[in-house]
């Protein structure tokens, strides 16, 4: 009988490792940074992006706007659909404008973008939040599968994003920042809204990767017009 015992302790024991590996994985904070090249006071916030970039639990991304351009300097890495999803955060956290350098976490709350101590304190905030998310899952053939689970109303947004993780080196020859070298980490070179999730299981076709360096993929399920992160995932 003792032998028994011993003999179901140590087989439930055993399957202690795998119950905790199948267990869902906790979702990261996002933190989103806008900024650019042509911006003289972006720097400090690329530096704070870039330690960002290492924290466990944070999904750092840094995408780079448009309007600066104007100064001399044509960012490299600058998109206008960067800047629209910044504006669309504007309307959505009912600011009076757009502005270089902004932090936006989970879509919730923003802050200067070098404000080290209010950043640090959005992400602990937003962590203490975290809810429940749909399993989000990147399949063959480049498909991606969101999972069931509670939708808002209206459903959301499934985006795409792909950026590459290296530090990247920019020298500055013209503008506010001309005879400077930048480094910046994370910047997203590719970003899709793939369609709507309504709460049911829903499959996305990926479009095609941007040729050159190797990127990583992160996906990004979020209420529309530049509302709040419901789930993230990278890879």
């Amino acid at each position: 009988m003792r032998r028994t015992a011993l003999a179901l302790a140590l087989f439930f024991c055993a399957l202690l490792p795998a119950a905790a590996s199948a267990a869902p994985a906790r979702q990261p904070v996002v933190v989103e940074l806008y900024t650019s090249q042509g911006c003289s006071s972006c720097a400090g916030a690329d530096e704070l992006l870039n330690g960002l970039a290492d924290k466990p639990g944070v999904l750092a991304l840094t995408l780079a706007v448009d309007y600066w351009n104007y100064l001399g300097w044509t960012d490299t890495f600058a998109r206008p659909e960067f800047t629209a999803r910044q504006k669309a955060y504007m309307q959505k956290l009912a600011l009076r404008e757009v502005y270089t350098p902004q932090i936006v976490v989970d879509g919730r709350a923003q802050a200067a973008g070098a404000d080290a101590k209010e950043v640090d304190s959005l992400i602990r905030k937003a962590r203490r939040e975290k809810r429940a998310a749909p399993h989000i899952r990147l399949l063959r053939h480049g498909r991606l599968r969101v999972g069931p689970g509670r939708s808002p109303s209206g459903g959301a947004d499934v985006w795409l994003v792909r950026y590459d993780p290296s530090l990247q080196e920019v020298a500055v020859d013209k503008g506010e920042n001309r005879g400077r070298t930048l480094q910046q980490r994370n910047v997203v070179r590719q970003l899709v809204k793939l369609g709507r999730w309504r709460g049911r299981t829903h499959t996305f076709t990926l479009p095609p990767a941007p040729k050159g360096r190797p990127l990583k993929t992160a996906v990004l399920l979020q209420v529309p017009e530049g509302g709040r992160i419901l789930a993230a995932w990278s890879r």
